[in-house]
């Protein structure tokens, strides 16, 4: 592949844990082209039901053209099988789109998680068609900054609450040394209960009890 057909490189922050009573997932708002910050309020968590999310690092259009076409699936099962999908089968099916189009592939590195009647799953998918099931993820340019704060905080005892705190605090991280990660954080749990996302005014609260400025 020459230089002028080389896909442009985009940077982001994006991650998921599982907890006890809950899964989390997390990102960050900017979006880059190279060196400039083209947007700041850049949605890269969307959901694919009430309870599953998909998390996107990579080309814009790729992303929201697969959280479109996931979501389309996500409902045909509920309505052809009056049950949900779950989270393993939302990861298989995602992999097997992605796999299907490797010759021309969507550029993107995915996290799908949600919680089902099997408890939480966290799934990290390539642009190939793999995926791989773990504890805590992080994908995009920020994720080794991400990882490290990861690293030292998780627990497999962690509940939902303190899950959202190491979240935060792994995206900070992120932010303070990435120059492609920034402008604030969207956050949402994923129980029993569904879909819960973490209201700014919470994050800015939880912020302040972590001294993260």
């Amino acid at each position: 592949m020459t230089n002028d057909q080389e896909p442009k490189k985009t940077g982001t922050t994006t991650l998921g844990i599982v907890c006890r009573d809950g899964v989390i997932l997390a990102t960050e708002h900017r979006a880059t082209m190279g060196t400039l910050i083209a947007h700041t309020e850049t949605q890269k968590l969307f959901m694919i039901d009430q309870h599953i999310g998909l998390t996107t690092a990579g080309l814009v259009g790729d992303a929201q053209t697969l959280a479109r076409y996931i979501t389309a699936e996500a409902e045909l099962f509920r309505l052809k099988r009056d049950q949900p999908m779950t989270v393993k089968a939302a990861a298989t099916l995602t992999a097997n789109i992605l796999s299907g189009n490797r010759y021309y592939p969507y550029w993107v590195q995915l996290l799908l998680g949600g919680w089902d009647r099997e408890g939480g799953h966290v799934y990290s998918l390539d642009a190939a068609g793999g995926s791989i099931p773990d504890k805590y993820c992080a994908t995009g340019s920020g994720s080794p900054y991400a990882y490290g704060v990861l690293e030292d905080n998780f627990k497999d005892d962690l509940t939902a609450s303190e899950g959202v705190d190491l979240a935060i605090k792994a995206l900070n991280a992120a932010m303070r040394r990435d120059s492609a990660s920034g402008n604030g954080y969207d956050v949402v749990v994923i129980n029993e209960k569904g879909w819960n996302p973490v209201a700014p005014k919470e994050l800015d609260r939880r912020k302040e009890k972590l001294n993260i400025k």
